[in-house]
């Protein structure tokens, strides 16, 4: 099985999990320099807000839409309203914002790095494997759609 295979065997949310715990791990045991001085990190939680705003309002579009809410689910509707008017992947763009908030929040260097990883693997991995399979499902109307609306934003 190559890295590619195994990085998709695990699930986004998996990622963002870690990112999280790693970010705040490496905040504590290696924080570099210090980015952004108090009080302005509480700038960083208004960033995770929204970024869980987003995420959310996505997740209840896909189950008021009844398809799934899964990375690697089978969707049954190509859902193009919502937040998904703006982003083909608006849970990814939340999740993305939140670890933007914590680093934030955090203040230091060293959180910077998960947001930027965590981007690398889904924009790499998850989400070409997601693209090709609403393709094969949807056809045209999802290329048309991919060429409407950006990837993240």
């Amino acid at each position: 099985m190559s890295i590619a295979s195994k990085i998709r065997t695990i699930k986004p949310d998996t990622y963002f999990i870690i990112a999280i715990v790693a970010a705040v791990s490496f905040n504590f045991a290696l924080p570099g320099k210090r980015l952004i001085p108090d009080p302005y990190t509480f700038i960083g939680v208004i960033a995770a807000m929204v970024g869980y705003l987003i995420a959310r309002k996505a997740n209840s579009t896909l189950i008021k839409n009844k398809t799934t809410i899964y990375a690697f689910g089978k969707p049954t509707l190509l859902i193009t309203d919502g937040p998904f008017k703006f982003s083909r992947n608006p849970i990814y763009l939340g999740m993305v914002i939140i670890l933007l908030g914590l680093a934030c929040f955090l203040g230091s260097l060293t959180p910077f790095i998960f947001p930027l990883l965590f981007v690398i693997i889904i924009n790499n991995y998850i989400i070409p494997h997601e693209e090709k399979q609403l393709t094969q499902i949807f056809g045209e109307e999802y290329l048309s759609y991919k060429m409407k609306v950006r990837r993240w934003l």
